[in-house]
């Protein structure tokens, strides 16, 4: 991050010169970036949500590029829109980052966040730019959504609705303990996967129209992503492991079982999509992990495993451990 040409050389305007050319706009801005606030079209509610990551908390240099950061956050605040069971239209993109910070690392940033809008088809709205303390790199997202119909939340949850997941389940979170203990080698895909995570954003507002009930992104782990949905629905979420065997499998290899089956469990940052459906409505892409039921006289709201509570809980921002 350091090394090359520092931030405190250069003025406001010489470092968006050199970054906004990289990034995209779209033809539903009535207003691009550059004034106070861009204006946008959007024809249809508008979902919005935003996210920050910080270097030493969520990143570090060690690992991933600039352009890495510029793919994870964007593709976790695309997941949250599409969670929603709405369509990204663009982003707002703010950095916070010490003088000494080089412009170099910037530029390597602004390549990755615009390929990764590009790739996801939205727009670059505007955001801002501003200096931090001596070693302090923040990086922030805003992104707005179009919703086309009715949004799904984390509430809607019924008992006899099936459990679902679009995507992988545990791979980010094998990545970083493979670099944690440098032996990336054992599984790329694995480190691939925590450095550029992905996610299945068309299947959002394809859930939706196919009647999911709930839905949200796995941001912090299966287990914590499915009790929110548990508890804000006031039921019980059953997960059958036999479903997640094939996730574990994938992992066993390069960490050993238990390690593999608690990334699966309670691994974040790997933006599949989790959601309830109504029993024998799941859409192509989507496989059933487990099912919803009423919680049983005096029974909390939770979420089991083959019928057991489970004491992984996933990442929380402030007891991380």
């Amino acid at each position: 991050m350091t090394g090359g040409t520092p931030l405190r050389t250069l003025d406001e305007e010489d470092v968006l010169a050199r970054i906004l050319p990289l990034l995209p706009g779209s033809q539903a801005l009535d207003v691009a970036p550059g004034d106070d606030a861009a204006v946008v079209q959007t024809g249809a509610r508008t979902v919005a949500t935003t996210d920050t990551v910080v270097l030493g908390r969520d990143w570090l240099d060690a690992w991933s590029s600039g352009a890495d950061i510029g793919h994870k956050v964007i593709t976790q605040n695309l997941a949250d829109i599409a969670a929603m069971g709405g369509e990204p239209i663009g982003v707002l993109l703010t950095l916070v980052a010490d003088p000494e910070l080089s412009l170099e690392w910037v530029v390597d940033h602004a390549h990755g966040l615009a390929d990764e809008c590009a790739a996801a088809g939205v727009a670059v709205l505007g955001g801002d730019l501003s200096s931090a303390p001596a070693g302090v790199v923040m990086v922030s997202v805003t992104a707005l959504g179009r919703l086309e119909g009715r949004p799904v939340l984390r509430s809607g949850a019924k008992p006899g609705d099936q459990l679902a997941v679009c995507g992988s389940l545990g791979l980010a979170d094998a990545g970083l303990r493979l670099l944690q203990a440098g032996r990336a080698e054992r599984h790329t895909e694995a480190v691939a996967r925590q450095r550029r995570p992905r996610s299945p954003l068309d299947q959002g507002p394809r859930a939706a129209r196919a009647g999911a009930t709930a839905m949200l992104d796995v941001s912090d782990g299966l287990l914590r992503d499915g009790g929110r949905i548990a508890r804000a629905s006031g039921v019980v979420i059953e997960i059958e492991s036999v479903a997640l065997e094939p996730d574990v499998a994938a992992l066993a290899g390069a960490l050993g079982e238990t390690a593999a089956l608690d990334c699966v469990l309670s691994g974040g940052e790997e933006h599949s999509l989790l959601a309830t459906f109504p029993a024998g409505t799941l859409p192509e892409g989507w496989r059933r992990i487990g099912s919803v039921r009423s919680a049983a006289d005096g029974e909390p709201p939770r979420i089991l495993v083959d019928g057991h509570a489970v004491a992984h809980t996933g990442w929380d921002h402030f007891r991380p451990d």
